[in-house]
């Protein structure tokens, strides 16, 4: 199966994959502080999900399953691979490794959520974020809703690059990404996971919360929880460095074989 016609950012040459998917209001650009990090150990890539960024406007909206089928795709060529989603990039990244398991090696969800199908308040308000977008343009958009996404005393340097990558967005891509959201609610799929994984939140994240973050970590059998001081829901933005810490060490972790595993291999050809 050929990958879709997706932009993709991508550095190192050597190591296991690492698939970053972005959030609604993101693309490729917000993971420049991990393309950097992870690429000197491992082989990263960054989509520009359909809709975004350079890469062409779906046909038609793919919902939550279809962007899973296009990371799946992007895996098919690459490989099984370390899935770091981000906000609406982790609610996809969850479905990706439901429906795809043996293309994830590890599963990253940073500051993300179950879906906004969790009530019909929060579905129908997702579902008006695409006129906003389109009555007040890109840029005064970004100015009025990425100041949320990061934490009250976070630098202006950061706030400044969460606004500039926020005015990029568009349409039809927002609209799909905002129904995919709107129709999602994964509180059922998350017992299901047999993926080990790490759940990853902003200390001061105003958007998804700590308490959404807690709930994926307990409801995922191979899940834990780790909260990130001095930011907010850009956390992998706004505090990179503890970010990439946390994950590199995780990725380390979930190539380690298990201890049973380790102590077999550790007495073959001692009897």
């Amino acid at each position: 199966m050929n990958a879709p016609a997706l932009h993709l950012e991508c550095a190192g040459e050597a190591g296991s994959p690492v698939l970053l998917l972005h959030g609604i209001g993101g693309s490729s650009a917000s993971f420049a502080p991990q393309l950097q990090a992870f690429g000197r150990i491992h082989r990263t890539i960054a989509w520009d999900a359909p809709g975004y960024g350079r890469s062409p406007d779906p046909d038609g909206a793919p919902g939550i399953a279809g962007y899973a089928r296009d990371a799946a795709a992007i895996l098919a060529e690459h490989g099984r691979a370390h899935v770091v989603g981000v906000s609406w990039g982790g609610v996809i990244a969850t479905r990706l490794a439901a429906d795809r398991p043996e293309l994830v090696r590890s599963l990253t969800l940073a500051d993300s959520t179950r879906g906004s199908g969790l009530t019909v308040e929060s579905a129908a308000r997702m579902r008006q974020r695409p006129a906003e977008l389109a009555g007040s343009g890109a840029a005064e958009f970004a100015r009025r809703r990425a100041p949320r996404l990061v934490a009250p005393g976070a630098a202006a340097s950061v706030r400044t690059g969460v606004e500039r990558i926020m005015s990029t967005v568009r349409l039809p891509g927002y609209r799909f990404a905002a129904e995919s959201m709107a129709e999602t609610d994964h509180s059922d799929l998350l017992g299901a996971l047999r993926v080990r994984t790490l759940v990853l939140v902003g200390a001061e994240d105003r958007v998804t919360g700590v308490a959404e973050s807690r709930r994926i970590a307990d409801a995922i059998p191979c899940a834990r929880l780790e909260i990130v001081p001095h930011a907010g829901h850009a956390a992998n933005q706004e505090n990179p460095d503890r970010v990439n810490r946390l994950l590199l060490e995780f990725f380390a972790e979930a190539e380690r074989p298990p201890v049973a595993d380790a102590i077999a291999n550790s007495t073959e050809g001692t009897s």
